[in-house]
């Protein structure tokens, strides 16, 4: 399992994020404190909030192509 940390700024961020980590076929899930959701959703992301430090963990054994590709979001 892969983790990061990562902060959203706008919500144009969380829009690409989320199409981002949709095109993978592995399970991505975002924490912030006790609130865990799946990060292929927006509505779940939007609810997170902006400016906040969260915990992204991808279900597989190589996320080192998406964790690349969500450097940009890195907290």
């Amino acid at each position: 399992m892969n983790e990061m940390k990562l902060t959203f700024k706008t919500p144009d961020e969380i829009v690409e994020f989320v199409r981002t980590v949709s095109k993978y076929e592995f399970d991505v899930d975002v924490r912030r404190g006790r609130v865990v959701v799946d990060a292929k959703s927006l509505l779940g992301i939007m609810h997170l909030g902006l400016n906040s430090v969260l915990e992204l963990k991808m279900h597989t054994g190589d996320g080192r192509e998406l964790e690349t590709e969500l450097l940009k979001y890195a907290a």
